[in-house]
């Protein structure tokens, strides 16, 4: 006779629910390009999406905060003069990922089978990764430290590859650690790997749900926990960072899913009670400050990320009851010394308060006054000199 264990995890009960329809963008024209990547990505301040243009290569950057300032006098246009050019690729770039902890180190792969590393604050090459794959390159990934990559290429093959060295370090993997059943469709799976929590999710493309799976360091290993479906199928998928996330709603990820002309994010919670800071869902996190600068890791320097705590973004709930115990004011004697009335004595504090601050605000106005007219003048009199035709 067996019993059946249920195994113990604090995200069995994850569960995932689109937003309002007010906090989706819309009219969007996402990319048609047939290329197996996507096409989305965020971080806590933007949202990238790869639109549709007639010849390539375009994208849409939106705020997340939705809050918009359009200062005067300054032309709103599409931005079509780059910072720095990269010159390198033979055939079309498909996929491009930035260093885990180096400044401005950036990789880049193509149909050309090529991967090359950049420094995009010199706009120079660092390194080119040649002859390490035979066909085309499907996707690419740092470790923490950014002191290996790996790819996946169309010959069914992942390669682990040291960059700075230029070999690859493993290719063929005979055992699997685990074997998981997914369904039967035959879309792409985009898969999302979160470090903090050990979860993987995958989405599939042209699929309308999204696997979530829990990382061990026990067999069976991989650990099924749930699956978030929507009606409508992804075409895409971006994947905010920990630092992005709403601490205060036990938020542990965050999606931007992409329809055909939509962009609709989607939450996934850990459901508690409590609504204080949950220190077993937030450990530290990456923060967006680099350990490394470009020359100091071509040279062979490793550095783990700088991380951040996340505890800072947590704010309580308002309507929470919050009990201070003071000590009983009565219980404390007061000093010896002559009585007076402590109405007047009061209204003399009060007073000499209230006109220092008079006082001291009549001050600042002055100095500001002063100032805004040394300013006018200047300004008058250069547009004289520009209306006498001086300047």
């Amino acid at each position: 006779m067996s019993r059946r264990v249920v195994r113990q995890s604090k995200f069995r009960h994850v569960f995932g629910q689109p937003v309002k329809a007010d906090q989706m963008y819309e009219d969007i024209r996402v990319s048609k390009v047939t290329w197996d990547s996507s096409f989305c990505a965020v971080n806590p301040k933007f949202l990238a999406i790869i639109v549709e243009s007639g010849g390539g290569g375009a994208f849409m950057v939106l705020p997340l905060s939705k809050v918009w300032q359009i200062p005067d006098y300054v032309p709103v246009r599409s931005i079509t003069e780059p910072v720095v050019t990269l010159e390198g690729h033979s055939k079309r770039v498909g996929i491009i990922c930035w260093h885990p902890t180096a400044r401005n180190v950036l990789l880049s792969a193509g149909c050309d089978n090529l991967v090359i590393l950049w420094n995009v604050g010199t706009g120079e090459m660092l390194l080119a990764l040649e002859d390490m794959h035979t066909d085309l390159i499907y996707n690419v990934g740092w470790n923490r430290n950014g002191s290996l990559l790996v790819t996946t290429c169309k010959d069914k093959k992942v390669r682990v590859i040291d960059p700075r060295k230029q070999t690859v370090v493993a290719k063929n993997f005979e055992e699997p650690i685990a074997l998981q059943e997914m369904d039967t469709s035959n879309g792409v799976l985009l898969p999302f790997y979160d470090a903090d929590s050990s979860i993987v999710y995958l989405c599939g493309k042209g699929d309308s749900s999204i696997r979530y799976f829990e990382i061990t360091d026990e067999a069976p290993y991989v650990h099924y926990l749930n699956t978030y479906s929507s009606k409508e199928p992804q075409r895409g998928m971006g994947f905010m960072p920990k630092r992005g996330l709403d601490v205060s709603k036990c938020e542990i990820a965050r999606f931007f899913k992409l329809h055909e002309r939509k962009c609709e994010p989607i939450v996934m919670t850990v459901p508690r009670k409590s609504d204080l800071f949950q220190d077993d869902l937030y450990p530290d996190t990456p923060g967006p400050e680099p350990a490394l600068e470009a020359d100091e890791w071509l040279s062979g320097k490793d550095a783990e990320p700088i991380l951040i705590s996340l505890r800072d973004g947590y704010v309580p709930v308002k309507n929470r009851e919050l009990k201070v115990v003071k000590k009983n004011i009565l219980d404390s004697k007061p000093p010896p010394g002559p009585r007076r009335s402590h109405s007047t004595s009061n209204a003399d504090i009060s007073g000499q308060h209230t006109l220092d601050e008079v006082l001291e605000e009549i001050r600042v106005l002055k100095e500001t006054v002063q100032a805004q007219e040394k300013r006018i003048s200047a300004l008058e009199h250069k547009l004289c000199q520009f209306t006498n035709g001086t300047d």
